[in-house]
């Protein structure tokens, strides 16, 4: 009888134990997956605000057409991939198509934004400034959100692989996450010389 309790409480402890770990690797993977929605939020409104900004520069900038197409083929693109890592963050292809499109986004808009500064008219609208302003406002809020996502990636992919969580990931199928990487280029990221 005491032989039959011990087993018992053995098991109901290693019970309590195994549903903890598996509680938390829910827990992490939702956390990801909330914070990639508030990336999913930020991308909208800058793929909102890049129609506005080619409407805005459409007139001033009647030659360069092959500029303002390729903003527009790029955003379309990357409003694809956004859709298909909204349906499953972490998925290592979805998370890489929409670097890649963003990537391209973000060097289309460049271009865009190198092109206009050679039309200073275009420079001193006012629709313009608010414009660049919102996507400015609206790439650090990317930023930040793709941090607290990282991070959050980051967490449970550790997670996923500590013994003994990973027996656990293992028989209930949590795969590890992918990072969403830095859209901006290695020029970009590098810090710029001063010289005195």
């Amino acid at each position: 009888m005491i032989g039959a309790l011990i087993v018992l409480a053995i098991l109901i402890v290693l019970g309590v134990i195994l549903s903890s770990m598996y509680n938390s690797l829910v827990t992490l993977r939702n956390r990801y997956k909330n914070s990639f929605s508030q990336i999913d939020v930020q991308l909208k409104r800058r793929y909102d605000l890049i129609p506005n900004l080619v409407e805005a520069v459409k007139g001033y900038m009647k030659h360069e057409s092959e500029t303002l197409e390729a903003v527009i083929q790029a955003r379309n693109v990357a409003v694809t991939a956004s859709k298909a890592a909204s349906k499953n963050p972490g998925d290592p292809s979805a998370m890489k198509s929409l670097s890649g499109a963003e990537t391209m986004l973000t060097g289309t808009l460049g271009r865009l934004l190198a092109v206009s500064e050679s039309y200073p008219e275009l420079q001193a609208n006012e629709n313009m400034m608010e414009l660049q302003e919102e996507l400015t406002s609206t790439e650090n809020r990317i930023s930040f959100a793709r941090q607290a996502y990282n991070d959050g990636v980051t967490s449970y992919n550790i997670s996923c692989e500590k013994f003994p969580n990973n027996i656990i990931a293992g028989m209930f199928n949590f795969t590890i996450a992918e990072l969403l990487e830095s859209t901006e280029s290695p020029e970009e990221r590098k810090a710029p010389k001063v010289s005195f």
